[in-house]
């Protein structure tokens, strides 16, 4: 897997791009701030991109917004977002698309080798991760909304979805068997009003469905 860095701090790139060296993909490529990133891309046409949430020169949202900007260009591009805190309006907007192939991890998860590997690999093969401590600050804040309709298990397969496990380990995350949750799955999709229509995004959809509060998503 070839895979473009866009990271200011030169430690943590070293560190990533050791990380990824290891397990035989290739960093072709490590940007300092937005425009150095879309060069990179433009050049390279990598696998995967992984990029800083605040990058030079104002540290704001740069990488966020230049990671999307290199998605609307080139489609399909996987995308994994690292940021220092939990900053759920770029967690929701960089799901925003409805498409796969997306991740929102805290930095502090790089150190956790096989998590972050697992998470990487997940996104690059189209699908979407969520941080855990993304996801349960949104369980404790969430105001009233539709999804209150879910059962606890419901909202707990939800959760596991949100976070990047497959049916398998969800299964195994919950101790029962993987047709019980796709029987679950279903009634999730049901409950938010995703259409049979959508099936190839419809996981994108219910992720995103939780991270906004909202009853239907992407219709």
């Amino acid at each position: 897997m070839r895979v473009v860095i866009a990271e200011d701090s030169v430690l943590l790139a070293e560190g990533l791009k050791l990380i990824l060296d290891t397990r035989g993909h290739e960093v072709v490529e490590v940007a300092e701030d937005a425009i150095s990133f879309a060069e990179a891309v433009e050049r390279h046409t990598p696998d995967l991109a992984i990029v800083d949430v605040r990058l030079p020169p104002n540290f704001r949202d740069e990488g966020i917004h230049a990671a999307l900007r290199a998605r609307d260009r080139h489609e399909g591009l996987p995308v994994l977002v690292l940021s220092q805190y939990v900053e759920q309006d770029y967690a929701g907007e960089l799901l925003s698309d409805g498409r796969g192939g997306v991740g929102y991890l805290l930095k502090d998860r790089i150190g956790r080798v096989g998590e972050f590997v697992d998470a990487l690999d997940k996104v690059a093969g189209g699908g979407t991760v969520m941080d855990p401590a993304v996801v349960q600050q949104l369980l404790t804040r969430r105001p009233r909304d539709p999804l209150e309709s879910l059962t606890t298990r419901e909202g707990e397969v939800l959760t596991l979805m949100a976070e990047g496990l497959d049916n398998t380990e969800i299964a195994e995350q919950i101790v029962v068997t993987v047709n019980a949750v796709h029987k679950h799955i279903g009634n999730i999709f049901t409950k938010l009003g995703l259409s049979h229509s959508d099936s190839g995004h419809r996981r994108v959809h219910a992720v995103l469905a939780f991270l906004r509060g909202r009853h239907h998503v992407g219709g």
